[in-house]
C-alpha cells in the first residue's frame, strides 16, 4: 500500500517535472524571478531575513543561460525516465525493479555530483525523495520476487 501510494505520488512529481522542464525551456528568466518575488513577498515583509525565501531569490538570481537549458533538459528527462519507471512499477512487472533501482541509482549519483558543483539544495531534496523510493522499490521487489 506504502509502495503504491509513493508510486503515484512520484508519478505526479514526474508529471510536473516533465511539464516545467518544457516551460523553463520556454519561459524568460525575469518570469522566474517575478514568480518567486510574488511568492516570497509576505515573507519577507514579516521577516526579512527568512532563510527559505532567501534561498528562493537567491537561486532565481543565478537561473540564466547554461543554468537555464540545463535545468530544462534535466528535469523533462527525469520526470520522463521516472514515468516510464513507475508504470512499470505499478504493473508489477519484474524486471522493472532492478532497472528502476540502478536508474535512480544513477540518478541519486549524478544529483550528487552536481551538488559538488553547484551546492543547490533542491539537488539534495530530489536526492533524498530517490533514496526513500529506492528503499520502498528494494522492498517491494523482495515481497514479490519471494512470494509469487
Amino acid at each position: 500500500m506504502l509502495f503504491d501510494v509513493t508510486l503515484w505520488v512520484k508519478a505526479v512529481m514526474a508529471l510536473v517535472e516533465g511539464i516545467a522542464g518544457i516551460a523553463i525551456c520556454f519561459a524568460p528568466t525575469h518570469v522566474f524571478y517575478a514568480i518567486v518575488l510574488w511568492v516570497v513577498q509576505d515573507e519577507f515583509a514579516e521577516n526579512p531575513t527568512d532563510r527559505v525565501a532567501s534561498f528562493l531569490l537567491h537561486s532565481v538570481s543565478h537561473f540564466a543561460g547554461d543554468t537555464q537549458r540545463f535545468t530544462a533538459l534535466y528535469l523533462f528527462a527525469h520526470g520522463v525516465v521516472k514515468l516510464w519507471l513507475v508504470a512499470g512499477l505499478l504493473r508489477t512487472k519484474l524486471w522493472y525493479f532492478p532497472v528502476s533501482l540502478v536508474i535512480f541509482g544513477l540518478f541519486i549519483s549524478y544529483q550528487l555530483y552536481r551538488y559538488t558543483v553547484t551546492r543547490s539544495g533542491w539537488l539534495l531534496f530530489m536526492t533524498g525523495l530517490d533514496i526513500v523510493v529506492i528503499m520502498l522499490t528494494w522492498h517491494e521487489y523482495r515481497y514479490l520476487r519471494y512470494n509469487h
